[in-house]
């Protein structure tokens, strides 16, 4: 279960204020949420067991031995137990001779097995490694870009495409998506441009829809960061069909969230919708087809301690309200006909 302790996304705040996903300083583990650097108590929190450093040698040994085979499992083990307290370690994975071609074979690997689902435990662990130390990559100012020139995003993209409700697969999507949500969460429209060329967001909505709680709450952080850069909001809503998709997603998430809460996830839920609310088309639209426990009060009791998140939804409420500048209320969508709320028939 110790792939879970690497989806650093239940620790991302949401840009715009708020706490992060799990509580300020958390980060998603086995066994909740778990704290770091301390949690509020700081770094010099004494009951906190800070990651031993490793020798710089012993790094470089290590990253070697991710290209020798028979070496390979026990450095990817340490690795990425330790990366957090390697501060360089990216660069030293990126250009060291060998080793990122070695990390991508081990991904590609499993493929095979991805369908019919044949991944076993000790695979999906070894291959979590491997994205644990990708999301290494993928996090650090000097290589974020390298990694989304190599366009290696895109391997990942078969695991967030499987269906399979076993922990290995469960731990093999979440850990892709904490690589994804590492990207997303610079707020760098860079990053953004990349995605939009790629099928994260039908894969997210995918994952939304289906997924485990802490499967959909990552991927709705993704879709939430993508909503909140410019380019993202205006892609999402230049059609229909996209914004019918995005919008259906939402509202069957926010049915099944009036039926058993989720604090944390609900919180994503709705900035996504603030966000869609702040482009004209999709306000009229929302119009139409918010979802009537966002209006009834069903989460009242669910948000009262959140300000944020109440605060978020007062907003958005208060945006469908108010009438469109220059008399276009009700345009919408052209011929976008009636847009379901995503309740169950």
């Amino acid at each position: 279960s110790f792939c879970l302790s690497f989806l650093t996304a239940a620790a991302m705040d949401s840009r715009g204020g708020g706490a992060p996903m799990g509580g300020a300083g958390g980060v998603a583990g086995a066994g909740g949420v778990q704290p770091v650097n301390g949690g509020g108590g700081g770094p010099n929190n004494p009951n906190q067991q800070a990651p031993q450093p490793l020798e710089q040698e012993k790094v470089f040994q290590l990253v070697h031995d991710l290209t020798n085979a028979e070496k390979r499992d026990h450095a990817l083990l340490v690795l990425s137990k330790k990366r957090d307290s390697v501060p360089d370690l990216a660069p030293v994975l990126w250009h060291s001779f060998g080793t990122m071609s070695a990390l991508l074979q081990d991904i590609v690997a499993i493929y095979p097995v991805l369908s019919p689902p044949g991944l076993t435990a000790h695979g999906s662990n070894r291959v979590c490694n491997a994205l644990a130390l990708l999301q290494c990559v993928a996090s650090h100012n000097d290589t974020r870009a390298l990694f989304l020139h190599a366009h290696i995003p895109l391997y990942l993209y078969p695991f967030l495409n499987t269906n399979s409700k076993s922990r290995p697969f469960e731990y093999l999507r979440l850990t892709s998506l904490g690589v994804i949500g590492a990207l997303v969460k610079t707020d760098e429209t860079e990053v953004i441009t990349f995605l939009l060329t790629t099928e994260i967001i039908p894969l997210c909505l995918r994952i939304m829809e289906t997924g485990s709680e802490l499967s959909k709450t990552v991927a709705t952080f993704i879709v939430q960061k993508i909503l909140l850069d410019d380019s993202g909001l205006q892609y999402i809503c230049q059609t229909y069909e996209r914004f019918s998709h995005v919008a259906l997603i939402l509202g069957k998430m926010v049915h099944g969230l009036a039926k058993m809460q989720s604090s944390r996830l609900l919180k994503h839920v709705v900035r996504c919708y603030l966000r869609l609310s702040d482009n004209s088309r999709a306000r009229e639209a929302l119009r139409q087809c918010l979802p009537e426990p966002l209006k009834d009060g069903t989460f009242a009791a669910c948000l009262k301690d959140d300000q944020t998140t109440k605060r978020w939804l007062g907003q958005l409420l208060q945006n469908l309200q108010e009438s469109s500048p220059g008399g276009v209320a009700g345009m919408g969508f052209a011929g976008m006909g009636s847009i379901t709320t995503g309740q169950p028939q």
